[in-house]
């Protein structure tokens, strides 16, 4: 028996080993082509040290474009203000519909699944925020289109309260006076802290990681978010390689990277998250795990 277990075990770990590490080559690769030379990277494939060593992408990105540190810092602002925003909504929501003394709990969650299914479509979606609320070239453009409020992470933090918040708990609070605010704020607050570092994790890396609303709402290039000023250097840069810039020679647009060039704007994106990451990574299984067992 104990025997059979540790052939188990060492099966196990195999298995876990070449999980991980098919997780962690495609970071390896990305890191390493980023500082790899173009002409290598097209003749010679990727591989896990760099060929040629070169930093003509991040030169590139440093010399292309002079509000780099300002874009990194908008994006933080936004990703800041977005996850808060986001986390304070979901659980002014999620809390009330988990419980079951709630009067149209029923009302309230179809409602919420309705808008999980069923959107007005992007040219709608576009008319409102620009003709009615006006957001247009404003910081608010990153922050209330789509990203704002999500129905999965609703149902993520109900399933989790409904599940982990003893009903006697809150009726013991209750009758010691305390009102549903003070209950939230003091008991399920304090007690849902893994839920609130996962959803905090995905909703910081959607703001973080958008480029989209930019796309649609921003105009004005120094109210770029690092993505969004990274994606128009990718664009511009193939433009002028293929010849449809103007006042660009072929030659040079032959000579300007592309392949590194993708990699170097991944990296750039990436870090803030890979720094990050090891300081909440203890709270996310749990919040996953729990948050989406009970429907």
């Amino acid at each position: 028996m104990v025997k059979r277990d540790k052939v188990f075990q060492t099966i196990d770990h195999i298995i876990l080993f070449l999980v991980s590490l098919f997780c962690v080559l495609p970071l390896i690769l990305l890191f390493s082509s980023s500082f790899s030379n173009e002409t290598a990277i097209l003749h010679e494939g990727y591989h896990i040290l760099p060929r040629q060593f070169d930093l003509t992408a991040y030169k590139y990105i440093v010399n292309g474009s002079s509000g780099i540190l300002r874009s990194y810092g908008i994006s933080a602002l936004v990703t800041i203000a977005g996850t808060l925003g986001n986390l304070v909504l979901t659980i002014l929501y999620a809390y009330p519909i988990s419980r079951k003394d709630l009067r149209g709990q029923a009302f309230f969650s179809f409602f919420l699944f309705f808008t999980i299914l069923f959107n007005g479509g992007l040219i709608p979606t576009y008319m409102m925020w620009t003709n009615t609320f006006h957001i247009k070239n404003s910081y608010l453009a990153y922050i209330l289109p789509n990203l704002l409020v999500n129905g999965f992470y609703v149902i993520m933090a109900r399933n989790y309260f409904a599940s982990n918040i003893p009903v006697a708990l809150l009726e013991s609070a209750k009758m010691d006076g305390a009102g549903e605010f003070r209950i939230l704020r003091s008991i399920v607050l304090p007690m849902s802290k893994p839920i609130l570092a996962t959803l905090g994790l995905f909703v910081s890396l959607n703001y973080w990681n958008d480029w989209q609303n930019g796309l649609y709402y921003i105009s004005n290039d120094k109210m770029y978010t690092i993505q969004v000023l990274l994606n128009r250097m990718l664009l511009d840069t193939l433009y002028m390689q293929q010849g449809l810039a103007k006042n660009i020679s072929s030659s040079i647009g032959a000579s300007l990277p592309t392949a590194t060039l993708k990699m170097a704007i991944a990296v750039l994106g990436a870090i803030p998250v890979l720094i990050i990451f090891p300081f909440i990574s203890k709270y996310l299984s749990g919040g996953i795990v729990v948050g989406a067992v009970k429907g």
